[in-house]
């Protein structure tokens, strides 16, 4: 299942992980993410526990925009979703921007996301 259809569907549960951010829903992240997640951050790995423990305060994410949207499909039941994030943090003012890669993994109940690695996007062009 490649194409825009595919794009479609992955964006959409993309977005569900960062509503997840923007209305503290731990549930709908914990729902969305592997039991084997792993996380590749600036500051290190996490996994499931992690990403979803980010919202035991409540919503961690003010507001986001994701643009640049594409994907790369590794067969019927695993792809890839890269794009731009623009978001602010809750608390802060100024927004930041990084470089996402997500892989998603198809299930009997819907795609759920295996790995995320967050790139910062620092505006650094390699010669």
């Amino acid at each position: 299942m490649e194409g825009p259809n595919l794009l479609e569907q992955l964006l959409h549960c993309e977005k569900a992980v960062w509503d997840a951010l923007v209305t503290g829903d731990a549930e709908a992240d914990d729902r969305a993410l592997s039991a084997d997640f792993l996380g590749v951050y600036p500051d290190g790995f996490a996994g499931k526990s992690d990403h979803v423990a980010q919202l035991a305060a409540g919503p961690s994410v003010l507001r986001y925009a994701l643009s640049a949207v594409r994907v790369l499909a590794f067969g019927p039941d695993h792809a890839l979703l890269a794009y731009h994030a623009t978001y602010v943090r809750t608390g802060r003012r100024d927004a930041e921007a990084m470089y996402v890669s997500s892989v998603w993994r198809r299930s009997d109940s819907g795609w759920v996301n295996v790995f995320s690695q967050d790139t910062p996007a620092t505006g650094v062009r390699l010669p």
